[in-house]
């Protein structure tokens, strides 16, 4: 059938339009939507956010011991995973001044601890956007039951700040995807009443003294978790060096507190290059220690590259934190319940070392901390692999945890065995991991079925069998 000349033109137009709304179709993409307010977790739902990856983080905080006030200006790099018509950070009871994405100015709102941001255009799908958030206040620590009912996050001291932030206290002085899934580089700035020194992660790249201030620049060029950064301020007596292997070390101590018997900077430098063989290379740049008097604070913790301990604490303490730079601090988890990769792993490390020392085995560890809790010790009620978020930190998830690694040994043998720790910070350095993908490299080093094994000492409720009694 032919066209007459008219319906011909009407035909061509009606394509020229067609084609033209198409384009313009493929140009515009999907239809942009907010990112989701948390990635998730079950254990802090909230926590962490959709709709982006984070690359690095810019801080600048100005602390201010007589008020406690801090001012803050976070500058955030990230990467869009969608179209985003908003996203969300998140910052605990903070006042924020201002917001601004890709340099322009943005609208944002409050809902709880999620800090709504709404850009002026929305965010591409793979483009990379800057939000910077100017913000200040008195941050507060948090509690209640995570940290054996210890205060954690931003502590105020009689000199300073202690800051200590796991698992979900980050937020409370930097606007942030608070959840170790969202790793970032980072460059932390300080500034403080001049004669108190600002100590943070990675390594100090300059510092100067200015009308009355004194200012410190540190960058991590490692990927961190956000608990892991920390703003500590005080009075300190500062020691570098290097490791005997040849690691950069900083070790900042508190000079009210007491010497004692302990050579932080000794040991620091000592179990830093032994852990390095036994459990592959040194992660980060400069390895070392804050050393705070925070009596309120019962705990340490790994801070990356420099942990954090609330008072001179034992070598055995040391041996623990310095441990998690390889497994919590490199090698992070995907999800909160698998906390046993980083608890059961360092407190293993605590047994590895008194062998190290010469002064007791790990099997001998094993069998002493198996005995002393009885068959009907709530002790072993606790699944270790999904442990709750009030109960992540209770003892049966470092002990238990550091028994399945022994009950491991004991069934693969040491050369599997230390085989497989290097091969696991390995696979998974400077990113995110979970149990089931232990167990694969378990059985794949091992060339053995081990499901039974680890469901047995992470799994389920009950005191297990000594491995050596196990079908008996």
């Amino acid at each position: 059938m032919a066209l007459s000349r008219s319906a011909r033109r009407s035909t061509r137009w009606l394509a020229l339009a067609t084609a033209a709304a198409s384009a313009l179709t493929i140009a515009a993409g999907p239809r942009a939507t907010p990112g989701a307010p948390g990635i998730g977790d079950p254990y802090f739902p909230n926590l962490g956010n959709g709709g982006f990856d984070t690359l690095h983080y810019d801080l600048g905080v100005s602390y201010h011991p007589d008020s406690g006030r801090l001012d803050g200006r976070t500058t955030l790099t990230a990467r869009a995973t969608q179209d985003l018509s908003s996203f969300d950070l998140d910052l605990q009871k903070l006042t924020v001044d201002s917001i601004r994405v890709n340099g322009r100015p943005a609208d944002f709102g409050r809902t709880g601890d999620e800090l709504v941001i709404r850009p002026r255009s929305p965010l591409r799908r793979g483009r990379t956007f800057t939000v910077t958030v100017v913000y200040g206040g008195v941050p507060q620590p948090l509690s209640g039951p995570i940290i054996f009912g210890s205060p954690y996050g931003w502590m105020k001291t009689k000199d300073g700040v202690f800051v200590a932030c796991e698992p979900n206290a980050a937020s409370t002085w930097f606007p942030s995807s608070d959840h170790p899934s969202e790793k970032a580089t980072y460059d932390i700035r300080i500034d403080a009443p001049a004669g108190l020194t600002g100590v943070s992660n990675g390594r100090l790249i300059s510092s100067w003294t200015k009308h009355g201030r004194s200012y410190a620049h540190w960058r991590e060029s490692r990927p961190m978790a956000t608990y892991l950064a920390t703003a500590t301020i005080g009075k300190f007596d500062v020691r570098t060096g290097t490791t005997p292997g040849g690691t950069p070390i900083y070790v900042a101590t508190d000079p009210t507190l007491p010497a004692g018997k302990v050579d932080v900077y000794g040991i620091t430098a000592e179990a830093t290059d032994y852990w390095s063989k036994l459990f592959g290379p040194y992660p980060f740049e400069e390895t070392g220690a804050i050393v705070d008097d925070m009596p309120q604070a019962g705990f340490s913790l790994e801070v990356q590259s420099k942990p954090a301990y609330s008072a001179v604490r034992s070598e055995s303490t040391i041996v623990h934190e310095l441990a998690h730079q390889w497994f919590g601090d490199s090698v992070s988890v995907k999800q909160w319940k698998d906390i046993w990769l980083n608890e059961g792993f360092a407190t293993y490390a605590q047994w590895l070392w008194g062998e190290h020392r010469g002064t007791s085995t790990a099997h001998d560890a094993f069998r002493k901390a198996y005995d002393a809790a009885p068959a009907d010790d709530a002790f072993w009620q606790l699944r270790v692999a999904d442990p709750q978020r009030d109960t992540m930190f209770s003892d049966a998830v470092y002990e238990r945890g550091a028994m399945t690694l022994q009950a491991l040994r004991e069934r693969i043998g040491d050369p599997a065995f230390f085989r497989l720790l290097p091969a696991w910070t390995a696979a998974h350095r400077y990113g995110n991991a979970n149990t089931s993908q232990f167990i694969a490299l378990a059985e794949r080093i091992s060339g053995q079925r081990l499901d039974g094994l680890f469901d047995t000492w992470l799994n389920t409720p009950g005191k297990p069998a000594l491995p050596a009694e196990a079908g008996k």
